[in-house]
């Protein structure tokens, strides 16, 4: 990506946010359904409200669209040498709802991609959580540069981001930095080509990794985004999603036994 913090790209991004509530069949525990790609017709419009997200000095995009596979749509992601995502702004308590749930596929890693480099920070997959500002978290210089964000882009930009990672190299588990921001900490939840071409089910508790990372409790979750990038590397890659649910820690736990 560019030098431009991704804090300033969300910043400069606004969407209408709309969260559906669920039960499930056998407990009926609520769920929260962002990724809500299954409900769309193939070769049709993305599900509101998810929007394209682009960067500035990236001109060239990635290309997503919506395809059946097996009977069910999911999102198709090709990008070459491109950049940007798809992104939905949300309100959700990550205390109430602490768990993200999602699958994914690639068709191949990216020769080139380096979690710790800025000129490798591709990625064929990577799923996006961003946080809400809270004052009460900050001190007050950095509430004076929120404030100021807040005049240039009319709202406030998240506080804080963790990237869930499809990395090409490094190993499952690895949890650092961005190479461009600290407020963005990226974890690998697969790596390498070993699963390419398979469907892959992820289950993450976002509390949990937010105080591993930040050592505090997280503020509201304010956007989900799905990305496939490969400008850094000028690779390419194809990659897709399936439905992104969040879920209360009981439905978790029931679903467990």
């Amino acid at each position: 990506m560019t030098s431009d913090s991704w804090l300033r790209r969300i910043a400069a991004v606004v969407l209408a946010a709309a969260v559906t509530t669920a039960a499930t069949a056998d407990n009926a525990q609520p769920q929260l359904h962002i990724g809500n790609f299954s409900e769309a017709q193939a070769g049709g419009a993305y599900p509101p409200p998810w929007q394209p997200l682009t960067f500035r000095k990236i001109d060239r995009h990635t290309e997503y669209q919506l395809i059946e596979e097996d009977g069910v749509v999911v999102l198709q992601a090709d990008s070459d040498a491109a950049a940007s995502g798809l992104t939905r702004e949300v309100a959700i308590d990550p205390a109430e709802y602490p768990i993200v749930e999602w699958r994914w596929k690639i068709a191949n890693v990216l020769e080139g991609g380096d979690v710790t480099r800025k000129s490798g920070d591709d990625y064929p997959a990577r799923l996006y959580i961003t946080f809400a500002y809270d004052p009460r978290k900050v001190g007050l210089l950095e509430r004076a540069k929120y404030r100021a964000a807040r005049l240039f882009y009319g709202q406030y930009p998240p506080s804080a981001a963790i990237n869930y990672l499809w990395a090409s190299k490094a190993a499952v588990g690895t949890q650092v930095a961005n190479a461009y921001t600290e407020r963005v900490r990226m974890i690998a939840t697969q790596s390498g080509p070993q699963k390419a071409g398979q469907w892959v089910s992820e289950s993450r508790n976002i509390l949990e990794d937010y105080r591993a990372i930040f050592g505090q409790d997280p503020p509201m979750i304010s956007g989900v985004a799905v990305m496939t990038d490969t400008d850094n590397t000028g690779e390419a890659a194809r990659a897709w999603f399936g439905d992104i649910v969040f879920k209360a820690a009981e439905a978790d736990a029931e679903a467990g036994r």
